[in-house]
């Protein structure tokens, strides 16, 4: 099984994309010895090298904090690297680069993790946002384009309610509908099933699959749900605390991993190399209790 925790091994790119897309290249973004930290107290990611394969959905999971969302942000260009390069389609991202920003950025779709809505605008109207912003398309053709993409998540219907009068999981599917409004060859999804109930979480893997599919797109899910990313998913990369990649390989290769930190991530188990408490100094240390005791003895 392919799993380490050193981070330059890469995730497997054993299968091409569509025929449209350059079938002498299997990989679409490619993590070069990356590095990166909001400040230089504590690493977020630390000397990751990936792969992720063209017109396939990989999954990246791993507890809180460990980088995951960073990897998405480093991807769309909200940040730099502190070492090392982000590859896109063979192009060295400069995020000091508007120009290459602004290009690269039109060829993806992200679904936020709150749905990043707009509030004050229909579900009509936050569809069809990046339609009007980024093309000269005609009005009745963006009502089509639009009307399209809410019936691929079963939402045409409320095409003319406001956000604020539909549900969580209906307010997930809008921001896929226009997370794929401009036909995007990247689509990344930061924990789109969050807060979803079991018939909207199954509604939504389903579409993330099924989108992938029949548009020959590359997607990236980050979720904290196993189960349903082992089920959509054709790789999967397992990140650890410390930005550190534990392991990758297919949905099966990770289930049946016997690595101890796989194993508990995979199966939930509360027991493991995987502590629940963030690192501290001893209880006692932040109470001041072992010095509240030493002067106690101090003054007999």
């Amino acid at each position: 099984m392919p799993e380490s925790t050193a981070a330059e091994r890469p995730v497997p790119t054993r299968c091409a994309g569509p025929a449209s897309l350059k079938p002498h290249d299997d990989t679409l973004i490619e993590f070069d010895h990356v590095t990166f930290g909001y400040d230089a107290s504590r690493l977020i990611l630390n000397d990751i090298s990936l792969k992720f394969p063209r017109g396939k959905v990989t999954a990246i999971i791993g507890s809180s904090g460990c980088g995951k969302t960073t990897l998405m942000r480093l991807i769309a260009g909200v940040h730099g690297a502190t070492s090392g390069r982000v590859v896109f389609d063979g192009e060295v991202l400069d995020v000091r680069n508007k120009a290459q920003m602004f290009r690269l950025r039109r060829r993806l779709g992200m679904l936020f993790q709150f749905g990043a809505l707009f509030t004050d605008l229909t579900v009509f109207d936050n569809v069809a946002f990046p339609l009007r912003e980024h093309t000269d398309l005609p009005e009745a053709l963006i009502r089509d384009i639009v009307l399209m993409k809410l019936n691929a998540v079963g939402l045409r219907g409320a095409a003319s309610l406001r956000i604020s009068e539909v549900s969580g999981g209906m307010a997930r599917r809008i921001a896929l509908a226009r997370a794929i409004a401009l036909d995007p060859e990247l689509i990344m999804y930061d924990e789109p099933f969050a807060g979803l109930d079991l018939i909207s979480m199954g509604v939504a893997a389903k579409l993330i699959r099924t989108l992938n599919d029949i548009t020959g797109c590359t997607s990236l899910v980050v979720s904290h749900d196993v189960p349903e990313c082992m089920a959509i998913s054709d790789y999967v990369v397992l990140m650890a605390n410390g930005g550190r990649i534990v392991a990758h390989g297919t949905p099966a290769e990770l289930m049946g991993s016997s690595d101890p930190e796989t194993r508990q991530f995979t199966r939930g188990e509360p027991d493991g190399p995987v502590k629940f408490h963030y690192p501290a100094p001893e209880m006692a240390v932040d109470f001041g209790v072992q010095g509240a005791a030493g002067n106690a003895g101090a003054g007999r």
